[in-house]
């Protein structure tokens, strides 16, 4: 893909979500180290220091793009939870609803987890106080939707909703490391299967651990 100099602010937005589409493209086939800003030049047909004229890093191309999967995220979840919980049953067993459609949407976006991951270690450094302030302003949109969406299934959580998503969000974010194991690590446990004690599965840990912050969370006498 090759681009003619942008002249328009319509050409200077399809340029931009051409990075993203690209950027969004690599981490379909690597993991957020590996994406360097010379290659997502190379793959979306501009030269680097054009790249830099609608992104300053590539921190700040990826923390778009995070906002972006985010945003995918909520609206997708709206939707499991509107069609999975059913409001009239007991709170047990609309709690265990959430916490199923909750775990399953983001074990089903591993991209979204790998760069919130990388949030607070990579992501938010080496960009402006412009592009971090930007970004932060529309996490607290994103964290309000979420809570939103929560607590509208289970009002009994109250306040507590803003945490049990929150904590979701980064327990997802935690177990993305564990998504792929090492070849060396498989093989450890193929050799000595005691040690698979240790191996995690990432899906069912994370609606474990989902399942039991949110009841923990839910109100003793409710």
């Amino acid at each position: 893909m090759t681009f003619q100099r942008a002249r328009t602010e319509e050409q200077r937005e399809i340029r931009r979500r051409a990075i993203l589409d690209t950027a969004s493209a690599m981490l379909d086939e690597m993991p957020v180290a590996a994406l360097t800003l010379n290659e997502l030049s190379r793959r979306v047909g501009l030269a680097k220091p054009n790249v830099l004229r609608y992104f300053e890093s590539r921190e700040a191309v990826l923390l778009e793009l995070l906002d972006h999967y985010l945003l995918e995220w909520l609206t997708g979840l709206a939707g499991d939870l509107a069609t999975g919980v059913d409001g009239g049953l007991p709170l047990g067993e609309r709690a265990t609803a959430v916490a199923g459609i909750l775990s399953r949407s983001l074990s089903d976006r591993p991209a979204l987890c790998e760069l919130f991951s990388a949030q607070g270690g990579v992501l938010e450094h080496n960009v402006s106080i412009e592009v971090i302030t930007r970004y932060k302003r529309g996490s607290l949109d994103r964290l309000d939707t979420l809570t939103g969406l929560i607590g509208n299934h289970l009002p009994e959580l109250g306040d507590d909703a803003e945490l049990c998503g929150a904590q979701a969000l980064l327990t997802a974010a935690a177990l993305s490391a564990y998504r792929v194991p090492p070849p060396s690590l498989l093989a450890a446990y193929e050799a000595e299967p005691e040690l698979a004690r240790l191996k995690l599965e990432p899906a069912a840990y994370l609606k474990r651990a989902v399942t039991a912050t949110l009841f923990g969370l839910l109100p003793r006498d409710a």
